[in-house]
C-alpha cells in the first residue's frame, strides 16, 4: 500500500489560472507514482472576491484525490483593519532587512511576537481562511506521510505549520513584497519541518528575513509541462496575429503586468513598425486598451505554447516572482525572454543562464532591450542556445523529482 502524501493550497483545478496552482498540480500528479496523493483546498475560484467556483466534498482529477472546503464569508473590511495594526511591524521589519539587519535579529528572536495575534486575525478573514480544511487537517493529519503547502502569504500556509508543522514541507514561493514581512510568517517559517525552495535567489532571501539558523531549507523548485503545441495557422487566424510579436503571459493585473503597457506604448509611438505586444491570460483589473496590443483571453495550453513559440519575446513584467514558470517554458521552446529587473529571483535568472534572459529597471532600459531582442538575430541566437543549456540542467524533472522524494524521505 502506498503511503499518503497531503498538499494544501489555496485553490486547484485544471480552469485555476496562477503559477502556484500549477506548481501544485504538477508536483500532485508526478507523485502519483510512488504516493496516494490528496490536495486540501478550498472552494474559492476568484481570489479577489472570495466566489466559490466548485462545489463542496471529495472529487479525482489525473489521479489525485481532491478535497474541497467551504471557507469562512470573506471579510475584506475586517482584513483591511487587522492588516493596518499591523503596518508599523511589517515596515520596521522591511526597514532592517534593507539595512541588512533583519537576519541578526531573527537568529536571536526568531519568532515576531509584536503584531501576530492581528496578523493572526487578519488571516482568519481572508479570502482562503477556511476553518473546515483545519479541522480536517488537524483530526487525520497522521494518516500522511508528509503535507505539503505552497505559497506562504496566504492562510493555509500558515494553518498548515500551526497544524501539522512536524510533517510540513512549505514551498513558499517567497518575493521581496511588503506580505512577506509580516509577522505571522515568522511563526510558520520556523515551524515547518522542511522548505523547498524554487531558486537560490529565493532561499537566500527568505534566510536573509528568518535568519539561516531558523529554516530548515533546500532547493526543490518545479519543472514545467510538456503540452503539444496547436497548430500555428490555426492560433494565428483565430487571434489575429502578425509574423512578428512579443508576448506576455498571465494574470493581466498591476501585480503581474507591471508597467509593461505604458512602457510598450511609450516604445510603439516612436517606432510604429515595432512588433506588436500579445497579451495572454484572464484580465483580473480592466487594463488600458492600444491598437498595437492583442488581447486573447484565456487560451488552452496547446494555444499557449503555440503563442510562445512564435514570440520574438517574451517579457515578464512582474516584480514578484519566486521562480516563472512560463519563463521556463519559454528557455525550453528556444524563445529570448525580458524581465523586470527589479525581481530578485528574476535579475539573478540572467545571471545563472549566461545571458539567455535580459533584464529592464526603468522606461529607458526597455525600450534599449526590447529594440535589440527585436532586430539583432545573433543576440536572439545567444541568448535561446544559453537558455535552453539553463533549463536543461536546472528545471528539467530528472533534476526536479529527486529533490522532492528526498525532502519527503526527510520527514520522519
Amino acid at each position: 500500500m502506498k503511503e499518503k502524501i497531503a498538499f494544501t493550497v489555496t485553490r486547484y483545478g485544471e480552469q485555476i489560472n496562477g503559477g502556484a496552482e500549477m506548481h501544485c498540480r504538477m508536483l500532485a500528479e508526478r507523485l502519483t507514482e510512488r504516493y496516494d496523493v490528496e490536495v486540501l483546498t478550498t472552494c474559492v475560484q476568484n481570489y479577489v472576491t472570495g466566489e466559490y467556483g466548485f462545489d463542496a466534498g471529495v472529487g479525482h482529477l489525473n489521479g489525485v484525490t481532491v478535497r474541497r472546503f467551504h471557507t469562512k464569508p470573506y471579510n475584506r473590511k475586517a482584513e483591511k483593519k487587522w492588516l493596518s495594526k499591523i503596518r508599523p511591524v511589517r515596515r520596521i521589519r522591511r526597514f532592517l532587512y534593507r539595512c541588512g539587519c533583519l537576519k541578526y535579529v531573527a537568529n536571536i528572536f526568531p519568532v515576531w511576537k509584536w503584531g501576530l495575534d492581528s496578523d493572526i486575525k487578519a488571516l482568519e478573514n481572508s479570502v482562503f481562511y477556511s476553518p473546515e480544511m483545519n479541522a480536517y487537517l488537524q483530526e487525520y493529519k497522521d494518516s500522511y506521510k508528509a503535507v505539503i503547502s505552497i505559497t506562504s502569504i496566504f492562510a493555509p500556509f500558515y494553518f498548515t505549520a500551526a497544524i501539522a508543522g512536524e510533517k510540513m514541507i512549505g514551498i513558499p514561493t517567497l518575493h521581496c513584497e511588503r506580505a512577506s514581512f509580516r509577522p505571522s510568517l515568522t511563526r510558520s517559517f520556523t515551524s515547518t519541518a522542511c522548505l523547498g525552495f524554487n531558486t537560490e535567489t529565493e532561499k537566500t532571501l527568505a534566510e536573509d528575513i528568518f535568519g539561516h539558523k531558523n529554516i530548515s531549507g533546500r532547493l526543490i523548485s518545479v519543472g514545467i509541462e510538456d503540452n503539444e503545441a496547436a497548430e500555428w495557422e490555426v492560433v494565428k487566424r483565430k487571434f489575429a496575429l502578425p509574423d512578428r510579436y512579443a508576448v506576455f503571459i498571465g494574470r493581466i493585473e498591476k501585480g503581474k503586468a507591471g508597467k509593461l503597457i505604458r512602457y510598450y506604448t511609450g516604445y510603439v509611438a516612436r517606432h510604429p513598425d515595432a512588433p506588436k505586444l500579445v497579451m495572454v491570460g484572464g484580465i483580473v483589473r480592466e487594463v488600458g486598451r492600444h491598437k498595437d496590443i492583442i488581447y486573447t483571453g484565456f487560451v488552452s495550453d496547446g494555444e499557449k505554447r503555440c503563442l510562445l513559440r512564435h514570440a520574438l519575446m517574451l517579457v515578464n513584467p512582474s516584480k514578484y516572482e519566486s521562480l516563472s514558470l512560463v519563463l521556463l517554458e519559454a528557455l525550453r521552446d528556444k524563445v529570448p525572454v525580458l524581465v523586470n529587473g527589479k525581481c530578485n529571483v528574476l535579475k539573478g535568472h540572467c545571471v545563472l543562464s549566461g545571458g539567455a534572459v535580459r533584464s529592464y529597471e526603468n522606461y529607458r532600459g526597455f525600450c534599449r532591450n526590447f529594440e535589440r531582442i527585436s532586430n539583432d538575430s545573433n543576440l536572439r541566437k545567444y541568448m535561446v542556445e544559453n537558455g535552453e543549456k539553463y533549463y536543461l540542467e536546472n528545471y528539467s524533472w530528472g533534476k526536479v523529482m529527486p529533490r522532492l522524494y528526498e525532502a519527503i524521505d526527510s520527514i520522519h
